[in-house]
């Protein structure tokens, strides 16, 4: 059953609690006088130690494009709004909405455990991205710092990385990241949805400012670290018209390379998705909502390989044209260097625990 209130809860993304598919019983606020109790149980973040017993994943989408991924936390307080990982918060026994922001699985351990699966003999070297679900530089790395623990390791065992964020924290490691990048070890992703501020509040709203995330787009292209700008989701009348300036300011402020991706509403993520906009953009909904389908077969939820993360028809057609204009006016000769995965190591204390 959906959480009700009668006010736009600030400071979050989703607005309801969505139903988790895997539990029979669910918690339901049955009386109208348990909603303030409620209101401030969700505007806190919780957090929730877990040790699990494997970092690394293998990423089987073809979408996607990468070999691994690592997650240091599960669930993101950034509350992006459109955020395709919202629905793996389900296999934790939670649900897609306000509980994907506010109870934050922290994986203590993982350092330790992607140092034991790095020394297995059976191991070969490939990028691993931090993170392919949730924002590795998201607030609780800023107490727990698992990421940094975690590029310690990529760097003691000459193992390529690539990392996406959208927050500024990641400046904190620009130490380590400088050092993994003259090995050609280190990429960087940016995430930037928008260049307006009352638009990032809305779609992101708890995340680094505009101005910040292209000031860390600066910085760390000045310290020689490879910088790619990722203009996504890319959403119909909210920030579509902006990519072009998203691609511009990027490239100002050092980028490499850029890239995109249409929004897509998977699983509960539709659901959440459209509350979110009927309380946020009422004028807008149905506009939005009507061309999000037509590029997706005439769905919200897209599960299809090829399509889903691009789109199809006509505003797609338009939205791409529009990207490779503005790459090739504002990238013109600029490449990302590849990574090298030949400098892998393990150090010798790794070795010798293997007999």
């Amino acid at each position: 059953m959906s959480l009700k209130h009668h006010e736009f809860i600030k400071g979050r993304g989703a607005q309801i609690h969505t139903k988790n598919q895997f539990l029979k019983q669910e918690y339901v606020t049955e009386h109208d006088e348990g909603l303030d109790e409620l209101w401030e149980i969700d505007q806190k973040t919780m957090y929730l130690i877990e040790h699990p017993k494997k970092m690394v994943n293998k990423v089987e989408s073809p979408d996607i494009g990468l070999a691994y991924s690592m997650n240091p936390y599960q669930g993101c307080e950034h509350g992006c709004i459109y955020c395709y990982a919202r629905n793996t918060h389900e296999y934790y026994g939670y649900n897609a909405g306000l509980d994907f922001e506010s109870k934050i699985v922290v994986k203590e351990n993982a350092a330790a455990v992607l140092r034991k699966q790095l020394d297995n003999k059976n191991w070969r070297p490939d990028v691993i991205m931090l993170a392919g679900n949730t924002d590795c530089y998201q607030p609780a790395e800023r107490k727990y710092k698992i990421t940094r623990q975690i590029l310690e390791i990529m760097l003691e065992y000459k193992h390529p990385v690539g990392l996406i964020t959208k927050n500024a924290l990641i400046q904190r490691d620009i130490d380590i990241l400088s050092e993994l990048a003259k090995l050609n070890l280190a990429q960087v992703n940016i995430s930037l949805t928008s260049l307006k501020e009352e638009t990032r509040l809305l779609l992101e709203p708890r995340t680094a400012t505009l101005k910040r995330r292209l000031q860390t787009m600066e910085l760390l292209s000045k310290n020689n670290i490879p910088v790619r700008v990722m203009a996504a989701p890319m959403i119909p009348f909210i920030n579509s018209d902006e990519l072009p300036e998203i691609l511009k300011a990027s490239a100002e402020h050092g980028a490499l390379d850029a890239g995109y991706t249409v929004v897509r509403l998977n699983g509960k993520i539709g659901e959440i998705f459209e509350n979110w906009i009927r309380q946020a953009l009422p004028d807008k909904a149905d506009r939005v909502l009507s061309q999000i389908k037509n590029a997706h077969g005439g769905k919200l939820n897209d599960s299809r390989f090829g399509t889903r993360m691009r789109g199809e028809g006509k505003f797609i057609e338009s939205l791409s044209n529009m990207f490779q204009l503005a790459k090739k006016k504002y990238f013109e000769g600029r490449t990302m260097p590849p990574m090298d995965i030949s400098l892998f190591r393990r150090p010798l204390s790794g070795q010798l625990e293997l007999f």
